[in-house]
C-alpha cells in the first residue's frame, strides 16, 4: 500500500530518535514529511557505510527508548506517556484501522478507497504537527509541519455529497450494515477517541487547532460513508430500539 523513500543518507540527523520521510502512496498519492517515532538511530550512531556489496538495511531498533522516554520533532525527550505521544499512538491506531477498512472495500469494488487512503496521508500530516509541539518549535519546524485547512474543506466537501444521496436520519444507528460499513464505524469510534487526545494539547496551546478540526469532521466523514457503504450494499442498519419497560 505504501512505500517510504527518504532523502540524503540514512538518518538524517533530525532529532534524536525521529526521523522525516515522504510518503508515496499506492495510487499517485504523494504525503507530506511524516515523523515516525524512534525509526531512525540516534545521532552519532552507527550508520551503513558504503560498499561495493549490496547495501545492509538499518536495523528496525534503535534502543533510544528503552528508558521509557521518546523524541518530539523539535528535539524534546518526553516520557513516552505523555500527552504528545498518546495523540500520536491514537491517530496511527486510528490510520491502521483505515487501512483495514480499505481493505474490505477494495475487495467490494467500492471508488471511495482513494478518499481512504487520501485521509491516510492526511493523518501522517497530523502526526506531523502532532509531533512537534508549538511551545518548543522553530520556524524551521513550523514551515514542514503546518497542517493545512484544506484537509478540513475536503471532508466537508465529500460528506455533503454522500449525505445529498441518503435518505434523512430520523433514528439513531447502531454500528452495523455489513461488514463493511461496521469497520468504518469501528474507525469512527477510534476516530473520536484521537480527537478526544488532541484537543487537551490544542487548549493548552502546543498543536495546530486544524489538526483537531480535521479529526471531528474526519468522524462524521466516516459515519456518513458507513451509511453510504451499507446502502450501496444493500444492507440494513439497525436501529436502536429502547427495550420495553420491566412490568
Amino acid at each position: 500500500m505504501a512505500l517510504w523513500s527518504r532523502a540524503g543518507r540514512m538518518g538524517l540527523g533530525l532529532g534524536r530518535d525521529i526521523s522525516v520521510a515522504r510518503l508515496v502512496c499506492a495510487r499517485g498519492l504523494r504525503c507530506s514529511p511524516r515523523l515516525s517515532r524512534e525509526s531512525q538511530r540516534e545521532d552519532g550512531a552507527e550508520r551503513p557505510q558504503p560498499s561495493s556489496g549490496t547495501p545492509r538495511p538499518p536495523k528496525i531498533y534503535t534502543r533510544t527508548g528503552d528508558q521509557g522516554f521518546s523524541s518530539t520533532f523539535t528535539g524534546e525527550r518526553r516520557q513516552k506517556d505523555d500527552q504528545v505521544f498518546e495523540a500520536l499512538g491514537t491517530t496511527d491506531e486510528l490510520s491502521s484501522a483505515i487501512g483495514l477498512a480499505v481493505e474490505i472495500l477494495t475487495e467490494k469494488g467500492h471508488p471511495f478507497v482513494d478518499e481512504l487512503e487520501k485521509v491516510q496521508c492526511r493523518l501522517q500530516d497530523a502526526g506531523s504537527a502532532i509531533a512537534t509541539p508549538l511551545s518548543s518549535a522553530r520556524e524551521a519546524h513550523l514551515k514542514r509541519t503546518a497542517f493545512s485547512e484544506d484537509a478540513v474543506l475536503d471532508l466537508e466537501r465529500w460528506i455533503d455529497a454522500y449525505t445529498s444521496r441518503l435518505p434523512a436520519l430520523t433514528a439513531f444507528i447502531l454500528p452495523s450494515g455489513g461488514k463493511s460499513s461496521a469497520v468504518l464505524h469501528l474507525c469512527r469510534a477510534v476516530c473520536r477517541r484521537a480527537e478526544r487526545c488532541v484537543v487537551p494539547l490544542v487548549q493548552a496551546g502546543q498543536t495546530d487547532a486544524n489538526v483537531a478540526k480535521f479529526l471531528n469532521r474526519l468522524s462524521d466523514y466516516l459515519f456518513t460513508l458507513a451509511r453510504y457503504t451499507a446502502m450501496k450494499e444493500g444492507k440494513e442498519e439497525k436501529i436502536y430500539r429502547r427495550p420495553d419497560p420491566r412490568p
